[in-house]
């Protein structure tokens, strides 16, 4: 099966506008970190940042599990998953303002002396790993870690376009196998870093699991969108067959449940130790506002999209599919909102405006991020030797 299929030079009002919109977003939140209200301003800065950067580096760590497992049936998913994965680059920009705004979100990098005396002394021995220089270093040591794989892949795969060189898709699977191991490490590291430390005497050695299932099922429900919008000239969708969005669809379930079972098991183990140390995480989330937001999360982040994923036929409908996707990646950022704004205010939900603007802002950036790097470039790996058989594809 051949592709008739040539570089793709649309999307350009999807581009200006996206990042019209993006750019507006983000210096509104920006400007509101310097207003009275500044740090709620911060706090939704890092919520906005924290939803799109999980995307772009679990696109990151997709791309090199396409990779290492040297998947055929994917090759005509790929392009897409690299375009999501080159984003990251954008995030070592955007996380400037985070440095801007540590002193209002981290409450570690100037402890109020009014602070219990023992959680004074539990900061004083931390600080040799929760202090700004080494935050900040750590920090774009992942996004650049992040950055160079995703470059390097989606520069290799672009190669191959134009050579066909069977070595360039070798040299693409060492590289996503090899560096793995350090990927995953980075996520794990990120979620500590930025999320799990605006409570710094709190601690899970699962968290940063916790943090990317979440983010990884929302790549997969993001990529099923992407495959059914588009359809139309010069684009991948239309040689997506229901064999590829089923085979989504079942990644989507598998994840929805890794993500649950990440959750309970961190839940009970925090609630049968009974550490004082631990159990505040969850005692500021089980009462008022938050506790309504905990159980829509059992039911939205689980419930809902695990019993609509069993069906056969939903899952290789790639409408039907997308508008649970589409749940999926609401949900996800109610999940995130329910991990940052509560050490904003533990005892009432927070509605800030600045939570639209930085989520619409980061999200529109990325965006259009996105289309800048997919015009010109054809939306297949049209030179890829395993092209064939993934267009040919089938179910086992």
């Amino acid at each position: 099966m051949k592709i008739d299929i040539q570089k793709y030079d649309g999307g350009r009002n999807l581009m200006m506008g996206a990042g019209a919109i993006g750019l507006v977003g983000t210096l509104a939140t920006i400007g509101g970190m310097f207003m009275a209200d500044g740090r709620a301003a911060a706090f939704s800065y890092l919520f906005g940042f924290a939803y799109w950067g999980g995307l772009a580096l679990a696109s990151v760590v997709l791309l090199q599990i396409f990779q290492a497992t040297q998947a055929r049936w994917m090759v005509v998913l790929r392009r897409p998953v690299e375009i999501m994965a080159v984003t990251v680059t954008l995030f070592l920009i955007l996380f400037i303002p985070i440095i801007l705004g540590m002193k209002q979100i981290y409450s570690w990098v100037e402890p109020a002396a009014n602070l219990p005396r023992e959680t004074l002394k539990l900061l004083e021995h931390k600080k040799p790993y929760l202090n700004t220089a080494f935050f900040v270093a750590r920090s774009f040591g992942y996004l650049l870690l992040a950055t160079f794989v995703a470059q390097r892949l989606f520069g290799w795969s672009l190669r191959q376009d134009s050579t066909g060189d069977i070595q360039l898709t070798a040299r693409q699977r060492r590289l996503g196998a090899g560096a793995l191991p350090f990927t995953a490490l980075m996520f794990s590291f990120a979620a500590f870093d930025w999320l799990m430390s605006l409570n710094p005497t709190w601690f899970s050695t699962i968290f940063g699991v916790y943090y990317f299932g979440g983010s990884f099922v929302s790549v997969l429900s993001l990529l099923v969108i992407v495959s059914d919008r588009a359809r139309g000239k010069n684009l991948y969708g239309d040689y997506v067959t229901p064999e590829h969005i089923h085979n989504l669809g079942k990644l989507m379930l598998a994840f929805v449940c890794f993500w649950t079972y990440i959750g309970f098991a961190q839940f009970l183990l925090i609630w049968i130790a009974g550490l004082p140390e631990e159990t505040p995480f969850y005692l500021v989330r089980m009462h008022g506002g938050w506790a309504a937001v905990s159980i829509f999360l059992i039911f939205g982040h689980f419930f809902i999209p695990f019993g609509l994923l069993l069906s056969r036929n939903l899952k290789r409908d790639s409408r039907r599919l997308s508008l649970v996707a589409f749940w999926v990646l609401l949900v996800h950022a109610v999940d995130i909102y329910w991990l940052v704004i509560p050490s904003l205010d533990p005892n009432a939900l927070v509605l800030h405006w600045s939570l639209i603007t930085a989520f619409v802002g980061i999200g529109g950036l990325s965006i259009a991020f996105a289309m800048w790097r997919i015009r010109g470039k054809f939306t297949v790996p049209v030179r890829d030797p395993y092209l064939a058989d993934s267009l040919a594809y089938k179910q086992p």
